[in-house]
């Protein structure tokens, strides 16, 4: 089907001004890339332990089950990623969990793909795995190879196929490798030509076809159609329409990234009254906050030993630090978690207790609100955490820290205060 090029052009720009659609409020979200390389350290930490033989057979507290479940967390496209993966008994799928040699080759095609430059080589694991037959394992694993590749493998999941074949025309199915690789295609040639308002990023078009197979936006009429061109532009509208209402309805009730900012504010104006040189992640420092931005006050660059850190990238994306006076010395880090996953800010907290710098390791929180402690708990006792409890990672509720922030900016010394307004969960 040849789509009309001005109305696809037109049809991205409104999806790129919709405030509740996947651009807005999942590509562009600043949590998305913060997640990329901990969930790639999750996925080199699934292949070790495959490697090993002690990866085991079940998916319930696997180190699989915490990287999946992190992916399903990363708001609408990734809901339900984990569904593939979970055991069904009665069917015996997916057969990676009591077949070691299915396993193995799970295991390969995940080092296969981390190691991988150009795409072809990327398409020969997928093919490789592919001609084993594997029982419930297919295109789903798209989803973990995205986050290695997100330039060269687009993510997959049912909306986006329906979203896929109502923009082409094309009748792509589900469930076979074959199939997600003639999408994969297409959607590079999309990109390719309509890239200038998109991304290098395949997140960006994956975005647009889950909204479409959504049906939120109607999919582009045919170009010597313009009776349905006129229709189709109508209801554009009324989808745009739609976008502003709720996004005004949700900053009126308070969204949750507004919150994870004011959170990070009161966290940088505390640690500044305590006397500590402050850093905010590297990508909120100019978000919007009390009239200025976030990083107004803070430093524009970290400690040379940190920088020269293997794990300097993610350090640099920890919500706050607080370091001493001398900006030399990490004191205390603080990871906010309002809604998502706890997974990838332990494994920043991790990174940077790991980085030889041994006063953070008594100074890292997780900032969440009051009723996510037993979430927070769970996730902590995962055996992929097995080095947190050794950290003593303390959590500090959004209750504690709104309480307590203005008597500490005035009568406090140092982090004790803050031990004090929160407490060790392991």
């Amino acid at each position: 089907m040849q789509v009309d090029e001005a109305a696809m052009g037109q049809l991205i720009e409104r999806w790129r001004g919709d405030p509740a659609g996947t651009y807005q409020s999942w590509f562009l979200w600043p949590e998305r890339i913060k997640n990329f390389r901990s969930i790639r350290r999750g996925i080199a930490l699934v292949v070790s332990e495959i490697e090993a033989g002690t990866f085991g057979n079940l998916y319930r507290g696997s180190s699989l089950e915490t990287i999946v479940h992190s992916i399903a967390e990363q708001r609408q496209i990734f809901k339900g990623a984990d569904h593939a993966f979970l055991w069904k008994p009665k069917l015996r799928i997916p057969d990676i969990y009591e077949n070691p040699g299915n396993q193995r080759a799970f295991g390969h095609l995940l080092f296969s793909c981390a190691g991988c430059i150009h795409a072809e080589q990327i398409i020969h694991a997928i093919h490789d795995i592919d001609r084993l037959g594997i029982k419930g394992l297919g295109p789903a694993v798209a989803n973990l190879l995205y986050f290695l590749h997100p330039t060269l493998m687009p993510p997959f999941n049912t909306a986006i196929v329906k979203g896929y074949n109502a923009l082409t025309g094309a009748n792509v199915k589900l469930g076979k490798w074959t199939e997600y690789l003639a999408m994969r295609q297409g959607i590079m040639a999309l990109n390719h030509r309509y890239g200038p308002l998109l991304s290098n990023d395949l997140g960006a078009m994956a975005g647009l076809l889950f909204d479409l197979g959504n049906e939120r936006y109607p999919a582009p009429p045919r170009a010597d159609d313009l009776g349905a061109r006129e229709r189709w532009a109508a209801d554009l509208a009324q989808v745009r329409a739609e976008g502003a209402a709720m996004a005004k309805a949700r900053q009126q009730a308070g969204d949750n990234d507004r919150t994870h900012t004011e959170i990070q504010g009161w966290l940088r104006d505390l640690g500044l009254a305590l006397g500590y040189s402050v850093w905010i992640a590297a990508n909120d420092r100019r978000r919007a906050y009390d009239g200025g931005v976030l990083g107004q006050g803070c430093l524009e660059q970290l400690p040379p030993d940190i920088i020269a850190s293997p794990a300097a990238d993610a350090i640099r994306l920890i919500d706050v630090l607080w370091l001493d006076a001398g900006r030399q010395r990490v004191m205390a880090a603080f990871e906010v978690e309002h809604t998502t996953s706890i997974y990838s800010g332990i494994v920043r907290m991790l990174d940077l207790a790991l980085s030889g710098d041994t006063q953070a390791s008594e100074g890292l929180f997780l900032v969440a609100p009051d009723n996510r402690e037993a979430e927070v708990l769970a996730q902590l006792r995962r055996p992929a955490f097995s080095r947190v409890a050794d950290l003593r990672v303390r959590y500090l509720t959004y209750g504690e820290l709104a309480e307590n922030r203005q008597a500490l900016a005035r009568f406090g010394q140092g982090i004790k205060g803050m031990y004090a307004i929160s407490k060790c969960l392991l």
